[in-house]
């Protein structure tokens, strides 16, 4: 397992548990109500949004590029915000750590 990869997990654990907590608390609509009561808020919320769009977008090249399908990460993010990205770059370590194992025995046979 690679540090890479154990501190994603970390930060999804971590952020899983505050999302679980928030929603436990105010629900879904409450965690997006404030960002419509002040112009504050608002750029808030506008800025998740665009840097939530800007991620999938790069999810879905990548995903293309790299062989991972990006559909059900892309649907992540439309449901739980940056769990998707966290989660997308979770599995992209995991195959790339995958990929390496592969190359290496691959070696080990041929030496």
């Amino acid at each position: 397992m690679s540090t890479r990869f154990l501190v994603l997990s970390i930060v999804i654990v971590t952020f899983g548990v505050l999302s679980v907590l928030a929603l436990a608390d105010v629900g879904y609509f409450g965690i997006i109500a404030p960002h419509f009561q002040s112009w504050g808020g608002g750029q808030v919320f506008a800025d998740l949004v665009i840097a939530l769009t800007l991620a999938c977008i790069w999810i879905v090249a990548d995903g293309r590029s790299s062989g991972i399908s990006p559909w059900p990460f892309v649907a992540l993010t439309l449901l739980l915000g940056s769990l998707g990205p966290l989660f997308y770059l979770a599995a992209r370590e995991l195959k790339a750590g995958a990929t390496t194992a592969a190359i290496q025995q691959s070696a080990d046979r041929s030496a």
